[in-house]
């Protein structure tokens, strides 16, 4: 047994931190986009790692580094964690039907778009 508490570390501190993020390019969080597929957080030696995969809207995103550079930086500003690795995936392709109910209320309010 470890000394971090993964699940709630997980669950109310690195999806807050993450709903924190936003595409400057879209009124709405990483996290409620539906960006972030896969958190992982793993303890080794009593450091506390976090893996997170994530996508894009498109695979041409002319603010793919910065967007990863920030999800990396809000997680790792986190004192239980001590560090977080970023992959970029596309598979599955992402796709506005993996914006959570939270992201499709504040893109409806702030952007006009209807669900």
């Amino acid at each position: 047994m470890g000394i971090f508490n993964i699940e709630e570390i997980k669950i109310k501190i690195i999806e807050e931190k993450l709903k924190k993020v936003f595409d400057p390019e879209i009124p709405t969080n990483v996290y409620d986009l539906g960006l972030i597929y896969k958190v992982e957080l793993r303890e080794e030696k009593h450091y506390l790692y976090v893996d997170i995969d994530m996508t894009l809207t498109t695979p041409a995103c002319p603010i793919a580094d910065a967007l990863l550079s920030q999800v990396k930086y809000a997680v790792e500003s986190l004192v239980e964690v001590d560090e977080c690795n970023v992959n970029l995936v596309f598979d599955p392709i992402w796709d506005m039907s993996k914006i959570t109910k939270d992201g499709q209320e504040e893109l409806s309010l702030n952007a006009g778009v209807n669900f």
